[in-house]
């Protein structure tokens, strides 16, 4: 699933030039810290990293491999989908969310159907949580093995990813091979309809088919924002993950913007 040429591609050169210039603008008249950048365009089997070694927290980007797990999970339970769970008790989430959208209510049944809708179109904190109480470990850990990526430990409150290990998430709902197919489309389905649209969709002309994920981490004096994601352009497919440091989400998401623009500009 995950063969790629050892080496960048010559034909990514100019693009990513471009994008190294647009971040070193960005880091020094816009208070961005760093930013890393992961691009594969399918079409030609190509990829190039920008800052490939910068570790970052992935934040609500790893609801993307929870999803997974669950829809692992239906594999063996092929009606637990429609499994109802009561959203009893608040969760304590220690976590400043600069783009919040709809959540789950106190006291109502949800399906982990309704609950995956939750945590991935709207990236509720507290659909995940709930979620994440139900979640077979050794699932989740059995994913993170097969990619070969570090398992995470659940009593770590820090994980870590680059960009290009990030995207194997992506690349495995593109594949559709570590899912069913049917699996794999529900997943594209939850991730085609992110209601978050001020970063990879701003620099994207209006009604571009795509499937996304983004994430926020960090604190009062450093921000996070990132975004993953699967464009479509004249049934020409590519990959982009764009992970980023700064002092405002603002910023950040214009920066995840600005890229997004010049990969379409580039490969379009």
């Amino acid at each position: 699933m995950y063969v790629e040429q050892s080496c960048e591609s010559p034909l990514l050169e100019n693009t990513k030039e471009e994008i190294t210039k647009t971040i070193e603008s960005y880091k020094a008249m816009s208070g961005v810290i760093e930013a890393s950048v992961y691009l594969r365009d399918y079409q030609s089997n190509t990829w190039m990293n920008v800052n490939e070694n910068m570790l970052y927290e992935p934040g609500s980007l790893f609801k993307v491999p929870i999803l997974i797990a669950y829809l692992k999970m239906k594999e063996e339970n092929p009606t637990i989908l429609n499994t109802e769970i009561k959203f009893e008790t608040p969760f304590s989430i220690d976590k400043n969310v600069a783009f919040k959208s709809k959540t789950i209510e106190l006291g109502k049944k949800y399906t982990i159907r309704e609950l995956l809708k939750y945590m991935i179109v709207y990236s509720d904190n507290n659909a995940t949580a709930l979620l994440n109480n139900n979640l077979k470990p050794e699932i989740l850990n059995k994913l993170f093995s097969d990619l070969n990526l570090e398992v995470p430990d659940v009593k770590s409150s820090h994980y870590y990813f680059t960009p290009r290990q990030y995207s194997l998430f992506m690349r495995c709902l593109y594949n559709a091979s570590y899912l069913t197919h049917e699996d794999s489309e529900f997943a594209a389905s939850l991730l085609s309809k992110s209601e978050f649209n001020k970063g990879i969709v701003r620099g994207l002309p209006k009604n571009t088919k795509l499937i996304h994920k983004f994430g926020e981490s960090g604190n009062q004096v450093e921000k996070q924002l990132h975004e993953s994601a699967i464009i479509y352009i004249k049934e020409k497919p590519y990959l982009l993950t764009v992970m980023t440091k700064g002092k405002d989400n603002e910023t950040l998401s214009n920066l995840i913007g600005d890229i997004s623009s010049i990969v379409y500009n580039n490969l379009k």
